[in-house]
């Protein structure tokens, strides 16, 4: 794999070649939707039986109709293989994430006087069931584990469980099942894929039927999230990583550079830009990067070469300031990083991004694992639109109203008459005065 980095000047670049960059991996899903179709067809006509073939032909695993589920067993071994340090630091990401995502939490109920004896309010009440999606092809991820499953616990969700692919030994991740068992997840289940979308969509003789699935996949996931959203809540938009880091000219330009490699690493269908208007940072960090991927193992750097010589990556340079903010926001990116010396003067302008760390102490790698915010983020440009997984995502809120008596003939004067515009009879016969004389009967039967 070649060395070069891609290196653009923004102000050269046409009005096409702009909205080129802020392509992902998921803009265009047809290759996968039509592909996608037939495995969830499969799932929803054989069950259990279309998994196990699926993960034998696509995750070369030697599952079995019996081994879908993981075991008691599995979660023993699992305990027992993980080193301390890993057990210390699963334990901590698990305090950081659980403890923000407790100050998410509202109150179950409120009710407020809007108007002198008119009362309106919401009751809070956790959805019924929930699947987390936690990635295998690229590596293994406890911290998507973590993120996925924590704030749903917090909220209060009834039924949790998680969805994986095996490894070739048939097993899931031994610290991905020791984070499940730290948060108290008790329902593993070895699927991935678009098939894993259709068993909680449809439910198979093993895997339950659940309201959502949450958590980042391939693009296979999200081909079967977006055929499938009309049966279950495919969540948050998340998919392939991606990451912008702005640096301006007080910047450390190798530092910066180091930071870029981050989400690079995560596959050949990440996305990854240093945005600078600065000449000197832009070089020192392209001079850096090569020597940080001599530093890396075979499989990451293939993959940061990939990304940052690619389509989807690479450093930009623009004339000042305000162009690089202003490409920040077009492109919404899912992690965002300002490398200055006085990063919080641009917080205020941005708009767009899943998540915002700032300053050089606060690097990608301790917001996807210690930090607390959640690092299951929308992708692909959807942050425009949407937030951060959260607690929110696992809530379900009720709307409640109480009307006294002295307080219900105002309402109904002007309910009266909205409704009568729209033509809506029944609307309105319900508050005319016809009702005042059924109100009034009824007292005088009591």
């Amino acid at each position: 794999m070649k060395d070069d980095i891609r290196l653009l000047r923004l102000q050269t670049l046409s009005d096409e070649m702009r909205q080129q960059l802020l392509l992902r991996t998921e803009s265009d899903l047809g290759e996968y939707l039509d592909k996608a179709k037939l495995i969830i067809e499969a799932v929803k006509k054989e069950g259990d039986r279309a998994l196990v073939r699926f993960c034998r032909d696509f995750d070369k695993a030697p599952l079995e109709l019996n081994t879908i589920r993981v075991s008691e067993q599995e979660f023993a071994q699992a305990q027992a293989a993980v080193s301390q340090d890993l057990i210390e630091a699963i334990r901590f990401a698990t305090q950081s994430i659980s403890k923000f995502h407790q100050s998410q939490m509202v109150e179950p109920m409120r009710m407020e006087e809007t108007r002198p004896g008119v009362f309106c309010g919401e009751k809070i009440a956790p959805i019924p069931s929930v699947a987390c999606y936690v990635p295998r092809g690229k590596g293994s991820f406890p911290s998507v584990l973590m993120m996925t499953t924590i704030p749903a616990v917090v909220a209060g969700v009834g039924r949790v469980c998680v969805l994986t692919p095996p490894g070739p030994d048939g097993r899931v991740d031994d610290a991905t099942l020791f984070a499940a068992r730290e948060v108290g997840i008790t329902e593993v289940y070895k699927c991935g894929g678009a098939q894993a979308v259709a068993a909680v969509a449809f439910g198979t003789e093993t895997v339950p039927r659940v309201d959502k699935i949450v958590g980042p996949g391939s693009p296979w996931v999200v081909a079967a999230k977006r055929l499938l959203a009309d049966v279950i809540d495919p969540g948050t938009p998340a998919g392939p990583s991606e990451s912008i880091v702005f640096a301006d000219s007080s910047a450390n330009g190798a530092l910066a550079g180091l930071d870029l490699i981050i989400e690079s690493e995560h596959g050949p269908d990440s996305s990854a830009y240093l945005v600078t208007d600065s000449e000197k940072v832009a070089r020192a960090a392209m001079q850096a990067i090569p020597e940080y991927w001599q530093m890396l193992g075979e499989t990451r750097r293939s993959y940061s070469q990939a990304v940052l010589s690619g389509p989807r990556g690479g450093v930009i340079l623009a004339e000042n300031s305000q162009d690089c903010i202003d490409f920040i926001n077009d492109y919404a990116p899912e992690h965002l990083m300002i490398h200055s010396s006085e990063p919080f003067a641009y917080l205020g302008s941005i708009t767009n991004a899943g998540e915002i760390l700032l300053g050089e102490n606060t690097p990608l790698s301790l917001g996807n694992y210690v930090l607390g915010p959640n690092a299951v983020l929308p992708t692909s440009g959807a942050a425009r639109i949407h937030s951060p997984l959260g607690v929110s995502d696992f809530l379900k809120a009720t709307g409640i109203g109480y009307v006294t008596s002295p307080a219900y003939e105002t309402l109904a004067k002007h309910a009266h008459t909205l409704a009568k515009y729209e033509g809506f009879d029944g609307h309105a016969l319900a508050v005319s005065e016809l009702r005042n004389r059924l109100r009034q009967q009824k007292e005088s039967d009591r």
